[in-house]
């Protein structure tokens, strides 16, 4: 069983940069593809990105095209979100996850993904 653990979270301005780290323990996480949602308050859990367990495949949502990347560092168990030129409706409580799916995967279905962890607040001011 994979824990994931999200950190970097916090308060910046509109056009600042906050890179989110993923920490996971219990089993390697070379193993799963990931990816990362985001959720804010009213609204259902999105997807923002997903990054294959090499780390040479990621897809994107439009939102983040372009201003987010998603990387990984299997040797720290370690998944990373970096996010340049953040805006106000970025404004969420940002999850990672291990996608679980082996066959015909969407991967932008939250519901393909598990072991959520307990999420890190970005908050954007204007």
């Amino acid at each position: 069983q994979v824990q994931l653990v999200e950190s970097g979270g916090g308060l910046v301005q509109a056009g600042g940069s906050l890179r989110l780290s993923c920490v996971a323990s219990g089993r390697p996480l070379s193993t799963y593809g990931m990816g990362w949602f985001r959720q804010a308050p009213g609204q259902e859990r999105e997807f923002v990105g997903f990054i294959s367990r090499s780390g040479v495949s990621t897809s994107y949502a439009d939102s983040a095209k372009g201003r987010f990347t998603i990387s990984r560092d299997n040797a720290k168990n370690t998944v990373y979100l970096q996010m340049n030129s953040l805006k106000p409706e970025d404004t969420a409580v940002y999850y990672c996850a291990v996608n679980l799916c082996y066959m015909y995967c969407n991967r932008t279905y939250a519901a393909e993904y598990g072991n959520w962890g307990q999420g890190t607040q970005v908050t954007v001011s204007s």
